[in-house]
């Protein structure tokens, strides 16, 4: 009778272990499951965000579906996970959207440099996110080399078109304030941006070309004003010289 009990509660133990581990099981993958649900998530938004800056920029339509499949790949996860009839829309929409895409399209955009600070520093912080996400992808194997490069080597232009464009505007607008110094100053950044290159193109030539001029034209400026302030200084001592010389008068 003894045995029977011991027994019993053997198994009981055994039951309480077992059960117990498989609720902390249970609660380990429903915690893993809701983390990755947030990952993917997050994963959308910042890739939706992303899509929505780059609305006004000259992206292709390649890097456009490289977005679209990022955001289409978190969804069907999410949908796996456990989809609501809003994931499985959302994921309906963006198959459709992808299949749509066509990689080989090129933007009609055209670069145009934003009108204040705040939107110039979006739009460069846009860019790098771009980057970063594209980096990102290919280190998962989601996107070629060739197309990795291509298209990271279209955003590294982009890039640089911001910031040498923001310099120039800066420096144009010194110019005009007869600000001649620093004028020269956002010229020389924006011309060794521009000289640092190793792929010269178009815009690169023909904006050098055009900030030689500029720095030319603000050299000779320079030094027109420093000889008329060494002839007015010259002046001023002749003057000085003459009073000090000049005949004292009788009274």
């Amino acid at each position: 009778m003894y045995m029977i009990i011991i027994i019993l509660i053997v198994v009981l133990l055994i039951a309480a272990i077992f059960i117990n581990a498989m609720q902390q099981h249970r609660a380990k993958a429903d915690s893993e499951r809701r983390a990755d649900l947030a990952k993917q998530r997050a994963v959308i938004d910042e890739t939706e965000n992303v899509i929505l800056a780059c609305s006004n920029m000259p992206i292709s339509g390649r890097m456009l579906q490289i977005l679209d499949n990022r955001v289409l790949g978190a969804l069907k996860t999410v949908n796996e996970l456990g989809g609501t009839p809003e994931t499985k829309q959302k994921l309906a929409n963006a198959e459709q959207k992808s299949a749509s895409q066509n990689p080989d399209s090129v933007s009609a955009k055209e670069f145009v440099l934003p009108d204040n600070d705040k939107l110039i520093i979006q739009y460069i912080q846009a860019v790098k996110k771009l980057r970063i996400l594209l980096r990102s992808e290919h280190s998962k194997g989601k996107v070629e080399s060739k197309v990795f490069y291509d298209e990271d080597k279209q955003l590294e232009r982009l890039q640089i078109k911001v910031n040498v464009e923001t310099l120039i505007k800066r420096g144009r607008a010194a110019q005009q304030s007869n600000m001649l110094g620093s004028a020269r100053q956002y010229y020389e950044k924006a011309k060794t941006a521009l000289e640092n290159q190793n792929q010269q193109d178009e815009y690169t030539q023909t904006r050098l070309a055009t900030l030689h001029e500029w720095l030319s034209e603000i050299q000779n400026n320079l030094k027109s004003v420093n000889a008329q302030d060494r002839a007015k200084k010259q002046e001023e001592e002749r003057d000085e010289l003459d009073e000090l010389f000049a005949p004292k008068k009788k009274w």
